[in-house]
């Protein structure tokens, strides 16, 4: 495995084995990787990938001016170790300063979908994930770039972005990777003391409850969203939003007559933390995650 750091070498790389033919796959990280993160390289090889690049860059414009950034977890030996084990063929670990230059001002940004849920408790981090992936897929060049459905936003955002700029890329939506107690993995559940890891068991608690609520025929959202909020808020949590949302448009429903996602953003302790998943009418398509039952 091999570690790069600069710009020219992903992209040399990156083309020469599309040029024989392969087909390179992407994993777009911040470190501190866990399960969840080796599971995306799983995922890019069951999509058609002979060549995996992971990418390992803790991006400073997606966070705000109070947030974690400098606390962020950092640990490239061992992610490197991690990475080295399950086979992938390069790890890409630029500096801030080759990612963007001295004096860029350019960034990339989306009018409407970052305007709901995070991107409004946290105001410009959509425009810097979205600048930071459009920079990554112009120096790595890949045919598929994985993501996590555990941050759901997110991966719309992305997928609009390649839809609306034309980019060569395909989008894969990884289910969200769990421990075997429902709790979704995070490189900010480092965070968690013992009891907070507890604690953080009720945003998977509030999700599968929203679940069985809606199997058993409630449609109202702002029903399920109230039971959640309490659930959360009874563990010792700081409810950032709950929502209950239109998968595509990521607009508020009031009314669940079809598959819909639910959403939601919890502090427990200084950990933000969030997770979802798909609410399914009754007689409607199978659920696509039912949290705590897949690890």
């Amino acid at each position: 495995m091999h570690i790069e750091r600069e710009p020219e070498g992903v992209r040399a790389a990156s083309r020469a084995w599309r040029r024989s033919g392969e087909c390179v796959g992407f994993v777009p990280t911040m470190g501190a990787l866990h399960a969840g993160h080796l599971a995306l390289v799983d995922r890019a090889r069951a999509e058609g990938a002979t060549r995996v690049i992971v990418s390992i860059f803790v991006n400073p414009t997606q966070f705000g001016p109070h947030e974690d950034l400098a606390a962020y977890p950092r640990d490239l030996e061992g992610d490197s170790d991690k990475l080295r084990a399950i086979g992938v063929d390069l790890v890409f670990f630029p500096s801030v300063a080759a990612i963007y230059p001295d004096g860029a001002e350019t960034f990339v940004t989306l009018d409407r979908l970052p305007e709901h849920l995070c991107g409004l408790s946290r105001p410009g981090h959509f425009r810097g994930v979205a600048t930071v992936v459009t920079v990554l897929f112009n120096l790595v060049e890949p045919d598929i770039a994985v993501f996590g459905e555990k941050d759901f936003q997110q991966l719309r955002v992305i997928q609009k972005l390649v839809r609306d700029l034309h980019l060569p890329v395909r989008i894969v939506g990884a289910p969200t990777h769990r421990e075997a107690d429902g709790l979704a993995r995070s490189s900010r559940n480092a965070y968690l003391s013992a009891s907070e890891r507890q604690s953080a068991l009720c945003l998977s608690a509030a999700l599968r409850q929203a679940q069985a609520r809606v199997t058993d025929g409630d449609r109202d959202a702002a029903t399920l969203i109230a039971e959640m909020i309490t659930l959360c808020t009874d563990a010792g949590g700081r409810v950032d939003y709950v929502a209950v949302v239109d998968e595509d448009s990521l607009d508020a429903i009031a009314c669940i007559d079809r598959p819909v996602r639910a959403i939601l953003a919890v502090f427990i302790g200084r950990a933000r933390l969030i997770d979802n998943a798909r609410l399914v009418p009754r007689g409607g398509p199978e659920t696509l995650d039912t949290p705590g039952t897949r690890p």
